[in-house]
């Protein structure tokens, strides 16, 4: 059957998502439609194919035994000059996140690896794009923020065009997956200080 390549992220909910994705776009960064808006629990890893019913029963135990948390995001940060990242910043539910990470690639699951970098929760808003373009994300998106309630997080797996597709969302607390078009609830969020750049 091969190999998948599978991440697990918290979804940011609709509208925020589309216009944190309209606005990378917008910066420039070439690979804005290809990822959805999200905050990243595992980074890319491979897998074997035959393996996703057990990894998919491992994060069913994992949400099922998880709550709803409050998230919030406010305002920009950068990797630079160590990665070629501007994202908006995880002000409330980060520990929660971090949680969440360390029970997904539990040393009893079939999702254990080694992180690149220290874990830092985070929506990336520009990568790899040049500096000037950078720059404009950080300033642009310095007054955004966010708010919801996080419910869910998801299984996504990125195909041969390099788009990444949610494969399934996995609800708190019930033990249930739900299917790929259920969005996390949003509960209320503060309007966005800049107007989304429509994406040529």
């Amino acid at each position: 059957m091969g190999t998948v390549t599978l991440g697990v992220s918290i979804a940011v909910p609709e509208p925020y998502g589309s216009l944190l994705q309209e606005r990378r776009a917008g910066f420039g960064d070439p690979a804005a439609h290809g990822i959805p808006t999200h905050i990243t629990l595992l980074p890319p890893t491979e897998a074997e194919a035959s393996a996703l019913p057990s990894v998919e029963a491992h994060l069913t135990r994992v949400a099922a035994a998880s709550r709803p948390f409050p998230m919030r995001l406010a305002g920009t940060g950068t990797f630079r000059p160590l990665s070629p990242v501007v994202y908006v910043k995880v002000v409330e539910g980060a520990s929660a996140c971090a949680q969440l990470l360390q029970r997904v690639r539990d040393a009893s699951g079939p999702l254990v690896r080694e992180l690149q970098f220290p874990y830092h929760p985070h929506v990336t808003v520009a990568h790899g794009i040049a500096e000037e373009a950078m720059d404009r994300a950080y300033e642009e998106l310095a007054d955004y923020e966010a708010a919801w309630t996080c419910t869910s997080f998801a299984l996504y797996e990125q195909g041969a065009d390099a788009v990444w597709r949610k494969h399934r969302v996995f609800a708190f607390g019930s033990g249930a997956a739900l299917s790929s078009n259920v969005p996390a609830q949003a509960t209320s969020v503060e309007a966005p200080a800049a107007t989304p750049v429509t994406p040529g």
